[in-house]
């Protein structure tokens, strides 16, 4: 098999999205390249980003095509199969004729790549399971149930992912809960990881009047639009606002997804043709200058048993951009916001729409709170925090069993200040 130069080398896998856009994943790369690991990189083309192979800031990235775009339960299992053997056969040529490899860093969703490690595991390779997302809830928030073959399924996959995996890297403690509990991890197996915004990504530029329409005020939705991303909450709140009189404020909503279409229909049919913007997705630089010009941002995330347990991306880089946040009460999004978010109880749109009002006709709390978003992301949320913690979970697979190296660096994500 091929040999690199660095004598830790890592393959990661990710299938639901490409590289570099999937940041999180490309912060790993990267942070681990500049740690000296030799890194691979195996995902589909998409979103732009069509080269079945490229050399990135040190990092290797073989990428293949998705002849489908899944719809239902048979199209599902149809793109997990294709993509699954695609990968196989990717990770062949990386062993073979790229850099190699000594680990399998498996990013869900989904949980099939435990079968990719248990093929490698004869050859001495290890795997490491990224835990991004909690597949069984996210089924059952986006379909409205929790039973089923579908959801079993899920269930039996995750199963068979904690069971094969030699360390797990998560983004928070509710997954680390998880993994603990029901995947039956030891907790020093668990290392959370958390997934902070690179601060030398954003920019920030001087406000842009025009993404008001001529109103006073400016509130932001970032992220995809899916179904079970709550954006048609946010948007009752603005019609209730709109009831209310308040006729100054422009919304804006920056993201694709599948659900845009239909998200964009619904505001038409509530009468915010006038008061809503869709952006669609959009370039780094644009972003950053909307986020710049934007006087609150919202999460419309409704709670239930997957928002609850995961942490929103979109609330850091509010933080970052000195947004303070609307949100609904989530257990992870009020350990990430804290003082910096105004937090409607579960589900009550009415509660945002009087939250975000309040905020609007606020400007000196607005300033306590981003001030405060801004300081906790500096010292406690950024990057460049979680890169110990990644570096510690790969010495401990580096570690011969029983060192005193591999029991130091299972302690790094215990710090007591940042359990949540």
């Amino acid at each position: 098999m091929a040999r690199s130069e660095s004598s830790r080398r890592v393959l990661i896998v990710v299938q639901n999205l490409p590289v570099p856009f999937d940041r999180r994943v490309w912060l790993e790369a990267t942070s681990l390249t500049k740690a000296g690991y030799g890194v691979s990189v195996i995902c589909p083309k998409a979103k732009g980003f069509n080269r079945s192979f490229e050399r990135l800031e040190g990092v290797d990235i073989y990428r293949y095509g998705l002849p489908i775009d899944a719809k239902g339960a048979l199209g599902f299992v149809a793109e997990f199969l294709w993509c699954f053997i695609r990968t196989w056969m990717k990770s062949l040529r990386v062993a073979f004729r790229g850099r190699g490899f000594d680990v399998i860093h498996a990013c869900n969703p989904p949980e099939t790549y435990w079968a990719l490690a248990w093929f490698w595991r004869p050859f001495g390779k290890r795997f490491l399971f990224d835990h991004h997302d909690l597949s069984p809830e996210m089924y059952a928030a986006k379909f409205d149930r929790s039973d089923g073959a579908m959801y079993r399924g899920l269930l039996f996959l995750e199963r068979m992912t904690f069971r094969t995996a030699d360390q797990i890297i998560t983004t928070n403690e509710s997954h680390k809960r998880i993994a603990v509990e029901r995947g039956g991890m030891r907790p020093d197996q668990v290392h959370i990881v958390r997934s902070g915004p690179d601060l030398a990504r954003f920019k920030r530029y001087p406000a842009d009047p025009s993404w008001r329409n001529g109103k006073r005020h400016l509130v932001v939705y970032l992220g995809e639009i899916c179904k079970q991303d709550g954006v048609d909450y946010m948007l009752r709140a603005l019609k209730e606002l709109r009831e209310r009189g308040r006729d100054d404020i422009q919304a804006v909503f920056v993201g694709g997804g599948p659900h845009q279409p239909e998200i964009k229909a619904y505001a038409q049919t509530l009468g915010l043709a006038d008061m809503t913007t869709f952006t669609g997705r959009v370039s780094d630089e644009d972003l950053c200058r909307i986020l710049s010009s934007a006087d609150i941002g919202v999460d419309p995330d409704p709670k239930n048993d997957w928002s609850d347990k995961s942490t929103m991306n979109k609330i850091m880089e509010y933080m970052y951009f000195g947004l303070p946040i609307v949100a609904f009460d989530l257990r992870e999004t009020r350990f990430s916001a804290q003082e910096a978010a105004l937090y409607a109880p579960a589900n009550a749109e009415t509660a945002m729409a009087s939250l975000i009002a309040q905020l609007l006709d606020d400007e000196p709390r607005r300033k306590l709170m981003a001030d405060f978003g801004q300081r906790r992301l500096r010292e406690s949320l950024a990057w460049e925090h979680s890169v110990p913690v990644l570096l510690g979970a790969y010495d401990v697979l580096f570690a011969p069993a029983g060192s005193t190296e591999a029991a130091g660096a299972a302690r790094l994500d215990q710090r007591p200040s940042e359990r949540g």
